[in-house]
């Protein structure tokens, strides 16, 4: 079969040919149908992420670990769980038996493989208890999942909108798809802190953050009362951390601002997430929640992997 072949932490996938994965007891063929190629792929690929000795252990090897195929019946599903070395880029791959789901009909593969970052961001109901009406801040919003979760924080009835981007132009675009207001992280640090007051209203309510590092140091420094003051609460819900790995944390950004901060698994389980999956498979289906994507063929992985120009667009690749 054609598969994306790595051969070295760091290195691009190049089209190549691969053999063909052979089930053994209890496993299933999958022929793969699109692949969404997200930020945690490259970053297991390139060997920076913490679980890419689990997955990138020996070469060569598939990356991608999860994606929509068809099993030998035809029936569609998104699956994960994939035996090493075959990750989903390649015409087909193998998994555990029952370690997948049947896609929703009326879904197109494509559209499939990208709603898990839509997923993400219903975090801020089963994370953060986010209620209608509320003031949600997303860190991060002109990246897929940013301007996904402005989607979804405006489909749950957010009162108030409030997104962050590096490039004017994208925020132009963040806005006419539901932000209220957008905020520019690249200035000086006072300039940010300045401009995260003034965007704030009566107070963010639940903060999805896509960054981590020097903006939501920022932000949290902001926050601290500049006399005492009984603070508001504020959910942050840690979801990526695409601007850095670390940030200071200072003790008075906890004791006395009402920050309250929250990884995104919490409060999931298999109810929960199949609650957010169920929201989100009804506002796709409906129209009201749409996905901006970049389709390529495998045979334009070594090209595709190298992109920097798709700008809130996820890439999804077709074998």
């Amino acid at each position: 079969m054609k598969a994306a072949v790595l051969h070295e932490a760091g290195g691009i996938p190049r089209y190549e040919d691969f053999p063909d994965p052979v089930a053994a007891d209890g496993e299933v063929i999958i022929d793969v149908k699109a692949v969404a190629v997200e930020n945690v792929d490259k970053a297991i690929a390139a060997g920076t992420h913490y679980a890419s000795e689990k997955y990138i252990g020996r070469f060569p090897v598939i990356p991608a670990f999860d994606c929509v195929g068809a099993l030998p019946d035809g029936t569609l599903v998104g699956f994960g769980g994939i035996r090493l070395p075959y990750g989903a880029l390649a015409e087909k791959t193998v998994v555990p038996q029952g370690s997948y789901v049947p896609i929703p009909e009326g879904v197109d593969p494509a559209v499939a493989s990208v709603m898990a970052s839509a997923v993400t961001a219903m975090s801020m109901k089963a994370a953060a208890g986010f209620v209608p009406g509320e003031t949600v801040l997303v860190l991060g919003a002109t990246g897929v999942a940013g301007r996904l979760a402005v989607k979804v924080a405006r489909l749950l009835g957010a009162g108030r909108i409030v997104a962050t981007g590096r490039d004017d132009d994208q925020l132009r675009e963040v806005q006419a798809i539901g932000a209220d207001a957008v905020i520019n992280t690249a200035v000086s640090d006072e300039a940010l802190a300045q401009a995260y007051l003034d965007a704030r209203g009566d107070g963010y309510d639940v903060v999805l953050d896509y960054l981590w590092g020097r903006p939501s140091e920022i932000l949290l420094r902001a926050l601290v009362p500049r006399s005492f003051a009984f603070g508001k609460p504020t959910r942050v819900v840690q979801i990526g951390e695409s601007a850095g790995a670390e940030l200071t944390l200072a003790a008075s950004s906890l004791r006395t601002s009402g920050v309250e901060i929250y990884g995104a698994a919490k409060g999931l389980d298999p109810r929960t997430m199949e609650e957010a999956y169920q929201r989100i498979v009804t506002w796709t289906r409906s129209g009201e929640l749409t996905f901006d994507m970049e389709k390529v063929p495998l045979s334009d992985i070594e090209t595709a992997w190298q992109r920097t120009d798709l700008k809130g667009r996820r890439l999804v690749v077709m074998p």
